[in-house]
């Protein structure tokens, strides 16, 4: 194999790791709590050979899964890439077939037309599996115990088109709720919308048109609604045929957010109109009465692409980060104006809420944020605890040098947020990566117990905790 080259997202904890293994009895410090029973799941991009060319997008390259395994005490650690067709067919020719620069390198004819998925953004526990998703493809199954692939689901043929990374699952019902963009096939605005039970059968599937092609990473559920957000992070063939950019910044487009009923169909969604920001993470979203209430990490406009005619964005909006907000949408009202409030002036990303509160009115909200200097790549050097009754927040910050990744919570008992936060902390002077156990209601005490993995995991995208049975 030929040298990755230097570029950002091959350096340093975004660079790849070439092995796949297991530990059977991680080192801990601490005492790993007793209650502490499950597995953390956690997934990213780590390209399996050097790009085509000179140009590499941090969202494609391959996925591997890294899973954390707690029980009475003890940690395991395991590590596999998602066996997807783009994997094996890498892995047979021995080199990179498919582009990783978003079209810039045209990919080897041999793949030409064939399926292309890095399953890289999300892996999500449901109905006895784990879904690995990177938001343009269908879902890819795997074992929950040991990492082996299964094969892309398509829920017994009922769906076969793209799959959201961040599904959203109802605590009470168990149900998996999820969308999926360009349903239509390439730079399409048609997006269909899926439920499926806790058994894993799909229920229901139904296709609506956004008011443009978009990137549409995120969405919302509350008890009643179901939340699209359409952003001007277009997709437009014209653009694409010139030889423009395939995702580009579009603010003249402006923001469009539907809202549905949950008893409802998506012939009933109800559009509401905004100025041009981007979110990538919504918190969470609830209903009170008409009022359906958001709040989100919003940025002035989206990240890491382009300005519609290929420049790139002045550096104080390229750059700008993403703070905390709540919008609230009044069905009752004759209006397609929606209220906006900033709930904290903190740079901060990644939103996570203990998921048994999912769609429902919240407390507790935790996420990733950066305290001390801003590196190439923005990895979090902080983990926030934000009390939205109280209005306050706290934080825990690892030491100079290290880095935390997206907060997860694992519940203990009863009542929200009653349990831990589970981080992963990259160790840049041991090039080594820890996992990181706190309390939910009081990470500025810093680590219960840390478990001292043996490798490093670069820098990924999302995880989840499954509780053991």
């Amino acid at each position: 194999m030929k040298p990755y080259p230097a570029l950002p997202y091959l350096s340093g904890n975004f660079a790849p790791i070439l092995a796949e293994c297991d530990a059977d009895d991680v080192i801990v410090e601490g005492e790993m709590p007793r209650d502490l029973n499950g597995a953390l799941y956690r997934t990213g991009p780590n390209p399996m050979f050097p790009p085509l060319g000179q140009s590499h997008h941090w969202f494609l390259g391959e996925g591997m899964v890294h899973a954390l395994f707690v029980e009475d005490g003890r940690v395991r650690y395991r590590n596999r890439w998602v066996r997807t067709e783009q994997y094996n067919a890498q892995r047979k020719a021995g080199r990179r077939l498919y582009s990783s620069g978003f079209g810039l390198d045209a990919g080897d004819p041999s793949v030409a037309g064939k399926p292309r998925n890095v399953a890289n953004t999300n892996i999500v526990p449901h109905a006895g599996k784990l879904f690995a998703l990177d938001e343009g493809s269908s879902p890819v199954a795997m074992n929950p115990e040991t990492l082996e692939t299964v094969g892309t689901s398509t829920f017994d043929g009922r769906y076969k088109g793209p799959m959201t990374a961040h599904p959203k699952i109802d605590a009470e019902t168990g149900e998996m709720f999820f969308f999926g963009y360009m349903a239509a096939g390439p730079a399409t605005p048609d997006i269909a919308f899926n439920v499926v039970d806790r058994t894993g059968a799909l229920t229901r599937s139904e296709r609506f048109k956004a008011p443009f092609a978009a990137m549409v990473h995120d969405f919302a559920i509350t008890d009643r609604h179901v939340v699209f957000p359409i952003f001007p992070a277009t997709i437009d063939v014209q653009r694409i045929m010139k030889g423009g950019p395939l995702i580009a910044w579009d603010p003249d487009q402006g923001s469009h957010i539907g809202i549905m009923a949950r008893s409802g169909s998506t012939a009933d969604i109800r559009w509401f109109k905004g100025p041009p920001v981007y979110v990538y993470h919504p918190l969470n979203a609830y209903s009170e009465g008409d009022t359906v209430v958001v709040d989100l990490c919003v940025y002035p406009r989206v990240p890491l692409f382009p300005n519609a005619d290929g420049s790139r964005a002045a550096p104080d909006l390229g750059d700008a980060p993403a703070h905390l907000e709540r919008w609230t949408f009044d069905l009752a009202a004759n209006t397609d104006q929606f209220k906006r409030d900033t709930l904290d002036d903190l740079a901060t990303e990644f939103p996570r809420i203990d998921d048994r509160w999912t769609g429902l009115k919240h407390r507790h909200g935790y996420t990733g944020a950066i305290l001390g200097e801003k590196l190439p790549g923005s990895p979090f050097d902080t983990i926030v605890h934000f009390d939205l009754a109280k209005g306050t927040r706290e934080t825990w910050t690892p030491g100079p040098g290290d880095f935390v990744m997206e907060p997860v919570v694992a519940p203990r008992g009863p009542g929200e947020a009653n349990g831990y936060v589970l981080t992963l902390v990259y160790r840049s002077a041991e090039n080594r990566s820890d996992l990181v156990v706190l309390d939910a209601q009081n990470v500025k005490a810093g680590p219960i117990a840390t478990a001292k993995l043996p490798v490093r995991v670069p820098f990924g995208f999302h995880g989840n905790w499954l509780a053991a049975a």
